[in-house]
């Protein structure tokens, strides 16, 4: 799969833009000299040499804000994701092998979930909580996403469940648990692996969602959190639009290089999904008379 993915164009622009963004975040004390929380200019100085990305109301470096708050981001994003990807999978590969009462009852908690709208969910989570940390915020996400990643996993176990080499590990005394891990799991990575990049993407805008409007701690340093102190600083009615335009880059530029390799994942692990580019290829081969009717 990993040769498969170095040869999609749409893998590899992925995977690019996401390792610049790690790449900047692990790196941004190297990349610039000021500190995130600290006073360097005055306030709302619109880009020049001295400050790349210009300054916020307060007098803050953008750039070096931008910088650091991917930090947090991608460390929400990921871990939300990993935990919403942990807690689908792990339920679905019980619920779909197991049935009987096992099933029932993960499928009932799972439509529960369903139901409820996520969004109005996670609101009024972190309105109780109150300025929810980063943190925090990923337990949240973690904990109340996992439902679509339990319903697709559970479907997929139940067609994998019915293989020849599922039944000859049950007839050979395989336990369960060995069989869910090393015979049905390893059939469900192309599953895993877009239910993971989806996770991350959802986590990465929802964290920025619930930051923007308040519910995060002020004092972090986040794209959301740039975001929030933006809009109440009026960025844009005073003209200051670096302030506000250079997060929202920062999590459109993400959020295109994760769903690539999202797209990327899917095309891989459904082959009917090729076809396009097959057709396109094939036209060209005809229109340099190379193809053959």
């Amino acid at each position: 799969m990993l040769s498969q993915l170095l040869r999609n164009r749409k893998a590899v622009i992925g995977v690019t833009i996401l390792a610049i963004v790690i790449l900047v975040a692990v790196f941004a004390p190297l990349l610039t000299e000021y500190l995130p929380t600290k006073r360097v200019g005055r306030p709302h100085q619109p880009p020049s040499a001295e400050h790349l990305l210009g300054t916020t109301r307060l007098g803050y470096d953008v750039f070096t804000r931008l910088l650091y708050g991917a930090r947090v981001s991608l460390a929400v994003g990921f871990g939300a994701g990993l935990l919403i990807t942990v807690i689908g999978t792990v339920l679905g590969i019980i619920a779909g092998y197991k049935g009987g009462i096992v099933d029932e009852v993960i499928s009932f908690f799972t439509n529960m979930i369903l139901v409820i709208p996520n969004l109005p969910l996670l609101l009024v989570l972190a309105a109780f909580i109150g300025q929810a940390s980063p943190l925090v915020i990923a337990v949240i996400l973690g904990f109340t996403s996992w439902a679509w990643g339990v319903r697709v996993t559970r479907s997929e176990t139940l067609s994998i469940r019915q293989r020849d080499f599922v039944k000859s590990a049950e007839m050979l005394g395989e336990p369960g648990w060995r069989i869910m891990a090393f015979e049905i799991f390893p059939n469900l990575i192309s599953i895993v692996g877009i239910n993971f990049i989806g996770s991350v993407i959802f986590a990465v805008i929802s964290e920025a969602t619930l930051e923007f409007l308040g519910l995060g701690d002020p004092n972090t340093v986040s794209w959301g959190i740039m975001l929030y102190n933006a809009q109440n600083s009026s960025a844009l009615s005073v003209g200051a639009w670096w302030d506000i335009l250079t997060p929202c880059l920062a999590l459109a530029t993400l959020g295109l290089g994760l769903a690539l390799i999202n797209f990327a994942i899917d095309e891989i692990a459904n082959p009917r999904l090729r076809t396009g580019g097959m057709l396109v290829r094939w036209a060209g081969l005809i229109r340099r008379g190379e193809g053959k009717l």
